[in-house]
């Protein structure tokens, strides 16, 4: 089944609040070697005027990955996951992320391409704080291999 090309423009319902947690920032900045002290120590983001440490600027992707399941579920779709490879990552941000935050996200299909047997779908999630303010938009293309 090919990618469904009535995706683009579809908006999805937001997500659950995800609540940012220490641990959860200092194990992601561990993972893609943020060294940065604002990071991983308390004290450190709060001298440099954050209420508590910074994710990295990537922490974003993992609210993100909930926008993305719900896309992938999509029944009519036809994304098919075992053929999904990842074409292109950006953000966007209005501020940084930090632990304590309480972040819900929105989907919106920005374009589905078709290229041959093949599709890219380009997939737009607007990150938003406990009060609603803008806080990351998160682009990702994925690219849907067409049939061999």
């Amino acid at each position: 089944m090919p990618v469904n090309p009535e995706l683009q423009d579809r908006v999805f319902a937001p997500t659950e609040p995800y609540l940012v947690g220490r641990e959860k920032v200092r194990e992601f900045a561990r993972a893609v070697f943020a060294t940065d002290p604002i990071n991983l120590d308390v004290d450190a983001a709060r001298a440099a005027g954050h209420a508590d440490i910074v994710a990295p600027p990537t922490f974003a992707v993992v609210i993100q990955e909930r926008t993305l399941a719900q896309l992938l579920a999509e029944p009519d779709a036809g994304i098919d996951f075992s053929r999904v490879v990842h074409g292109d990552q950006r953000f966007t941000s209005s501020r940084a992320i930090v632990a304590g935050d309480e972040l819900t996200a929105t989907l919106t299909v920005a374009s589905v391409k078709t290229l041959g047997a093949h599709a890219m779908v380009t997939a737009e999630s607007v990150v938003t704080d406990a009060a609603g303010e803008h806080v990351v938009t998160a682009i990702s293309t994925l690219v849907v291999r067409g049939d061999d």
